[in-house]
């Protein structure tokens, strides 16, 4: 995963994928595609990607909600991920929040995965300040305090860390800020061999545009996007319900060009197993269509089925787009 997508040839003729479907329903690139055939463990295994599970798809079991007492424990996510069938592990850093500077404690983790025939891909980091702060002072406290899970992250074996590009000011005035704040991280991510990547997360880094521009300026390997499918709401209302939301299709496509890790976000599906609010077969063209070739991590938030059902539904769904693509 250690590999630089910075610029990426695009594979030409879109009626490849037509070419592509092997019995599967064709249907236009602008449709809500039906996946309708199962497909074969020999399609699987030769999918263009390799799917991982983001510790979030289980907030609830691991008590995120501190009114609701967790089920699971942060040690027990590899045994679990395999359990449906997957070895890539992305962490959250708030389910082991005060264990960062643990080696027993990481090392027992490291073990957990090897156990389970897992690998350590990533840590989605939250919690430790505004990269994009206006205030210098803040801005490098936040630094500083990612630091440590940069070091967390290269203890474990992981490629990069997930960070968000937050701060309040005006859309240019907070780029300024980002380019600055993520740049520093980058810099002791690079001397750790390990690449600091930014989630479209909600404010300005849900807009494709105005976070490629960020990386843009950046431009540096280590320093990278990792796109989100669902999180594209620029404004929220009453209720946190999105009342303004930036074009998911156009946003991956703004994005991927830097992209180092890929989340597949769903929520609902329809009886045929596709997500309803959105097209996955679409999105996962245009993943493909940018050379990448690395993990898509489920990361299920939905209320209308169980995590557990959640995270089976939605790699059920990568393994039949996938083997289409």
């Amino acid at each position: 995963m250690k590999r630089t997508r910075r610029k990426f040839i695009k594979k030409s003729g879109q009626a490849a994928l037509g070419l592509g479907l092997l019995g599967f329903a064709a249907c236009e690139d602008n449709s809500n595609k039906k996946v309708e055939k199962e497909p074969t463990k020999k399609e699987v295994k030769e999918m263009f990607f390799k799917i991982s599970l983001a510790q979030w798809s289980l907030h609830k079991s691991l008590g995120r909600n501190e009114d609701i007492p967790a089920t699971m424990d942060n040690l027990d996510f590899a045994a679990k991920a395999k359990s449906f069938g997957i070895e890539g592990l992305e962490y959250v850093n708030q389910f082991f929040k005060d264990k960062a500077k643990d080696t027993a404690y990481l090392n027992e983790m490291i073990k957990r995965a090897d156990d389970n025939g897992c690998k350590n891909l990533l840590i989605m980091i939250d919690g430790e300040g505004n990269l994009g702060d206006l205030d210098e002072k803040k801005r490098m406290e936040a630094v500083e305090n990612h630091y440590k899970w940069v070091d967390t992250a290269k203890h474990l074996g992981c490629h990069s860390i997930r960070v968000n590009a937050a701060g309040e000011g005006t859309a240019e005035e907070v780029a300024a800020a980002a380019v600055l704040g993520l740049g520093k991280l980058a810099e002791y991510g690079k001397s750790a061999g390990l690449n600091v990547i930014v989630e479209n997360h909600g404010g300005y880094s849900s807009d494709g545009s105005w976070l490629s521009g960020v990386m843009k300026q950046i431009n540096m390997d280590n320093c990278g996007t990792l796109p989100d499918f669902g999180n594209f709401c620029l404004e929220r209302g009453e209720g946190w319900k999105c009342i303004k939301e930036y074009d998911r299709y156009k946003g991956v496509e703004e994005l991927m060009p830097f992209a180092k890790a890929v989340s597949a976000k769903s929520n609902v599906f329809d009886a045929e197993g596709n997500e309803r609010n959105m097209d996955y077969l679409r999105i996962m063209k245009t993943v493909k269509d940018h050379g990448y070739k690395g993990y898509v991590g489920i990361e299920y938030e939905g209320d209308e089925l169980s995590e557990d059902e959640g995270i089976r539904a939605t790699k059920k769904l990568l393994e039949k787009v996938g083997a289409m693509l």
